[in-house]
């Protein structure tokens, strides 16, 4: 998965995928700090803009399964990333009202492999991936940091087959080094690939971005990623 998120606009959302991505991610419903949040109405519409096979994601920090899967039927997505403290029986709940859609399940690197291990695997039976991603005190993501990558390395061989998606502080210049070093199955960026003045999308880091994924991906020895969702 080539996942490009936080996209805002229709034209960002059509750019990311002439760029090459493989996914879209829609921040919606959403408790901590994030300037490009966008509403409903918005998410629909940027749905609409793309191909109707486009794996579109939606990204909240909602916990309570109901209201997470309400929104994903309004917006249409085709798959629904949990970036909150839903917890694993969340989880199982929204695989029962979403049995069509994929679920993706983040989990926060802010401690030693075995911590952050102990809090995925309950994840393992419900979720399709688990999203390794940075946080902060007011960020649950799109912090523009980077975690300890031997960490997430560490996770995602012990989850395997399981994939595992890595986010946090990915950029085109670095992202070829994060895959060498955590071979996940995927990668997402929000931050990384914006236009610091305006923290819109940039068309070109977007390009650079993916060519530079797709690149490492396939020097990899036993490729783990795919171009398509999950």
């Amino acid at each position: 998965m080539l996942k490009l998120c936080a996209l805002q606009t229709p034209t960002e959302a059509l750019a990311a995928h002439a760029a090459g991505a493989s996914a879209f991610g829609l921040l919606c419903g959403l408790t901590h700090r994030a300037e490009d949040q966008v509403t409903p109405d918005q998410a629909r519409a940027i749905v609409a803009a793309l191909p109707s096979a486009a794996e579109t994601v939606l990204v909240t920090h909602l916990t309570a399964p109901a209201p997470i899967a309400d929104l994903a039927r309004a917006i249409g997505v085709r798959a629904v990333q949990a970036h909150g403290d839903l917890p694993p029986e969340g989880l199982r709940a929204l695989r029962a009202l979403l049995p069509g859609l994929r679920l993706i399940k983040a989990v926060h690197v802010d401690a030693p492999a075995p911590a952050v291990l102990a809090r995925a695997r309950p994840y393992l039976p419900h979720a399709d991936a688990i999203l390794l991603d940075s946080r902060t005190a007011d960020r649950l993501g799109g912090t523009g940091r980077t975690h300890d990558w031997a960490v997430s390395r560490a996770v995602a061989a012990a989850l395997h087959p399981v994939p595992v998606i890595l986010a946090g502080g990915l950029t085109p210049d670095n992202v070829a080094a994060a895959i060498a070093a955590v071979r996940p199955a995927g990668v997402d960026v929000n931050s990384g690939v914006e236009d610091p003045a305006t923290g819109a999308k940039d068309p070109d880091r977007m390009r650079r971005f993916v060519a530079a994924a797709r690149s490492a991906f396939a020097a990899l020895p036993c490729p783990k990623a795919s171009a398509g969702p999950i």
